[in-house]
């Protein structure tokens, strides 16, 4: 497939999807991310039916341009999403954390363009076979939920894009014009960003996560709770209890009794730095600054053009 086959794909300018983050992507970020002619992504996953209904509403009111929802199929009312996204003709949906063969068919027999995260080759390929249009591999590297076998980006995409034939979107460590380049010469027909709109004017997290964001250094942030679902976290007090219950072999229904507390909302909404579950990637240490979405955008494409134009040595 053409290296920009994600633009058409998506009707959109510039092949950067925003990614659909919990506690942090509504329809703000969302709809910002488009009207800079990226593709902005709704986070389903921390919302009730009739808050994601509205954020839709909301997002097409706010942009003329296209832009998608993400939908963590762990969602416990997974099914109210999918009739909201259906009947708000929802142009795009990014499924995750789930069997993509589970809603693939139903949604595209809505003319919904479906796509899949994935965390390895093997899970691109049952995407593929499910019927999505494209796949999101997403490295070791990425924050929030994540795969269990730790295979970085850098790894990860040319094995992916070996793999299938659909288009591939790179993401997990990528936040500058530079590691964008740097994925579509590994094979990729887009990147998805994450971390890097956490720390924007218009992503829904506490002031008090952005700023935690912004003063990472390399090292602050650690895959954990394998047992479960493994999350990507800032180190600090509630990731220290994580710590100790793994140490004492707490049993996974003890893990998801530490977890079961609004943890992440805790964290990322409420600003509690200590208490609370701060997921983001570990490019978080090269993001130093808080800046309006499509600046975001913005200086990302400025960067990779310029690169784009310049001949090695």
């Amino acid at each position: 497939m053409p290296r920009h086959s994600i633009t058409r794909l998506f009707n959109i300018e510039f092949p950067l999807i925003q990614a659909g983050m919990i506690w942090a992507s509504g329809w703000r970020l969302a709809s910002a991310v488009s009207n800079a002619g990226g593709l902005g992504i709704i986070g389903s996953g921390s919302m009730y039916p009739h808050v994601l209904k509205e954020h839709i509403q909301k997002c097409k009111a706010a942009t003329s341009k296209p832009f998608g929802v993400n939908l963590p199929m762990l969602y416990p009312d997974i099914e109210a999403h999918i009739k909201t996204i259906i009947e708000e003709k929802v142009p795009i949906v990014f499924t995750s954390a789930g069997n993509p063969k589970t809603y693939t068919s139903l949604l595209k027999a809505h003319g919904i363009t479906v796509v899949h995260v994935v965390s390895s080759s093997k899970f691109a390929l049952k995407a593929q076979e499910a019927g999505c249009d494209a796949v999101v591999a997403e490295g070791f590297e990425a924050g929030g939920h994540n795969g269990r076998d730790e295979t970085t980006t850098f790894v990860l995409i040319p094995a992916v894009c070996n793999t299938v034939s659909i288009p591939v979107i790179a993401a997990g460590g990528i936040a500058t014009g530079r590691q964008m380049l740097a994925a579509m010469v590994l094979g990729a027909s887009g990147v998805q960003v994450g971390s890097r709109f956490v720390a924007s004017d218009e992503a829904s997290s506490h002031i008090h996560f952005k700023n935690a964001v912004i003063n990472t250094s390399e090292g602050d942030t650690i895959l954990t709770l394998k047992q479960l679902t493994p999350v990507r976290l800032i180190r600090n007090a509630f990731y220290q209890q994580v710590q100790q219950a793994e140490k004492d072999c707490a049993s996974p229904e003890a893990l998801q009794t530490l977890l079961g507390r609004g943890r992440a909302k805790k964290g990322m909404f409420e600003g509690d730095l200590e208490e609370g579950e701060l997921e983001i990637g570990q490019v978080s240490a090269l993001i130093k600054k808080i800046m309006p979405a499509a600046d975001i955008v913005r200086e990302i494409r400025e960067e990779y053009e310029a690169l784009l134009q310049q001949p090695l040595e």
